[in-house]
């Protein structure tokens, strides 16, 4: 099973964080718990002609969010925390109902005050009101002249978040080995992915026919509506814009200022996405290793290219035979490949992925581990956020796709030989186990009527390469395509100017770029 795949394959808040705030290891996306109560200020009609109701939003401070690295902040009177009741099933809307987890961070120039302006950060299963919490001053221009809104997604977080197990069953899972050499380890893989996905089912079944990203559409025009928008204003990074895209297919008349940044195309099959997605971390992981050799004596992996992917290679293999004690815990071969890939989500984490390699080379496996945890979910106590159980909840949810054994090693072999490093069957294994049917309709896109839609896709993407942002764009007929040439996942965050400043220029003044605007990086 693949590292990328089997992780948090889009964007994760760690990587979000990392860009945003120039921040360090050790985030753990803690969940948002202990929102509180207070004077109900949005939500008391919907204003558009539609059927969605319009229901409120009680605001209060936002008490339980924590920084990474599980600490909890100081009081921030700026942030704003609530809840917002929404039907568990959209087919019985006056049946049982969950609640959504919504942070507001009001504009600062309120006379000057477009609206509300809400946030998708990725996943699927990345919590919306942690990563707003901890990356909103990277959205300053923005919060003078919105409200800056995000919130967990059905099955993520506070808002009935998906569990599979205990702490115990997702260590055994996020520890496993990701590149399988023979038939005994794949079936010690497939025997840790049934107990995981056994847990999945026992801790939260009743929830998992109901999460997706349809239904997250469904709530999020809820949320439109609460918050007195007569037209949605969204910014979605990777998944978020998978769920932007579902969202203009499903209510293109309430689109308004749409930026989708880092973007998927939903359309293509399981295989298909796990090839392109391999192939994507295999080409960050070179121009990593070409960036730390630029300056020979300043690589601690090695002199060149070859010498420090020689040098990975065997670092990995001994992992293999035997995991690296870091205090009570060992650093297995899954865990390293994780932690390297979730370094090459963007380039300032290049120097930190070097010497977090250097390191373990020498036998401290420290670093390494805690790039790993922060990106599984995994909290300083050993507990876990609901990250890595709501991804294949919602990713298996939202397609049919159920791969048989044979197609999961033929998909297996192949990307291995693209990339020995991050090489496997994505989440095709745990689909093809997963206890609820799934269904396409999240992977039809046509947003005709919608409003104009920008589209800003990433030339040096691991995550989401590039060849989807033209195909996304086509599909939403409606999509304008801006090209980042530039390393990295996501562009608005990567501190480019030409791409902040046409993103801008469309969400606060609406000017829509010309099509076939290129940033070159900066």
């Amino acid at each position: 099973m693949a590292i990328i795949l089997r992780a948090a394959a889009t964007v994760t808040a760690l990587s979000t964080v990392l860009s945003a705030c120039g921040g360090g290891p050790g985030g753990d996306g803690s969940l948002p718990g202990g929102l509180v109560g207070g004077e109900v200020v949005s939500g008391t009609t919907d204003p558009t002609t539609t059927s969605t109701p319009a229901e409120a939003i009680a605001w209060g401070p936002c008490t339980g969010v924590r920084r990474p690295g599980g600490e909890t902040p100081q009081p921030n009177s700026a942030q704003q925390c609530g809840k917002l009741r929404v039907p568990l099933d959209y087919a019985n809307p006056d049946g049982d109902s969950i609640e959504m987890a919504v942070i507001r961070i009001k504009a600062t120039d309120p006379g000057r005050r477009i609206g509300s302006l809400v946030f998708n950060f990725g996943g699927p299963g990345a919590s919306g009101v942690e990563t707003m919490a901890q990356a909103a001053k990277a959205f300053t221009t923005l919060n003078s002249r919105f409200d800056l809104v995000s919130f967990d997604p059905r099955g993520v977080g506070e808002s009935s978040g998906v569990r599979c197990g205990d702490s115990a069953v997702m260590d055994r899972f996020t520890s496993m080995d990701t590149l399988p050499a023979n038939e005994e380890e794949r079936a010690r893989s497939r025997e840790i992915t049934k107990e995981f996905v056994t847990a999945c089912q026992q801790t939260s079944g009743r929830l998992l026919p109901y999460i997706g990203t349809v239904n997250a559409a469904a709530d999020m025009d809820r949320l439109r509506a609460a918050l007195g928008e007569k037209q949605l204003d969204y910014f979605g990074i990777s998944y978020g814009t998978q769920l932007g895209a579902v969202y203009a297919t499903k209510f293109p008349q309430n689109v308004g200022r749409f930026v989708l940044d880092a973007p998927l195309d939903p359309s293509v099959s399981m295989a298909t996405r796990t090839m392109v997605q391999t192939k994507g971390f295999q080409h960050a992981y070179d121009a990593f290793l070409k960036d730390c050799v630029k300056q020979p004596r300043e690589c601690e992996i090695g002199s060149d290219a070859t010498i420090a992917n020689k040098n990975v290679t065997k670092l990995m293999d001994e992992l293999n035979d035997k995991p690296l004690k870091v205090g009570k815990r060992l650093l297995t071969q899954g865990l390293a490949g994780v932690g390297i890939a979730a370094a090459l989500y963007s380039k300032l984490t290049w120097p930190l992925l070097d010497q977090a390699l250097g390191q373990a080379m020498k036998g401290d496996g420290r670093i390494l581990l805690a790039l790993a945890d922060s990106y599984n979910g995994r909290q300083p106590d050993g507990s876990y956020t609901t990250l890595m159980s709501s991804f294949p909840a919602i990713s298996c949810v939202d397609t049919a796709e159920r791969p048989t054994p044979e197609q999961l090693n033929a998909l297996e072999d192949e990307t291995m030989k693209v990339s020995p490093l991050f090489g496997g069957a994505g989440m095709g294994l745990i689909c093809s186990m997963w206890p609820v049917p799934g269904n396409d309709e999240a992977r039809r896109i046509n947003a005709t009527g919608s409003a104009p839609i920008l589209v800003i896709g990433g030339t040096g993407d691991p995550a989401t390469p590039y060849e989807w942002a033209p195909k996304l764009t086509g599909e939403l007929r409606t999509g304008v395509l801006v090209t980042y040439r530039g390393e990295g996942h996501g562009a608005y965050l990567s501190g480019d100017t030409c791409v902040k400043k046409l993103t801008d220029a469309y969400l606060i003044d609406g000017k829509v770029p010309a099509r076939g605007a290129v940033c070159d990086g900066s």
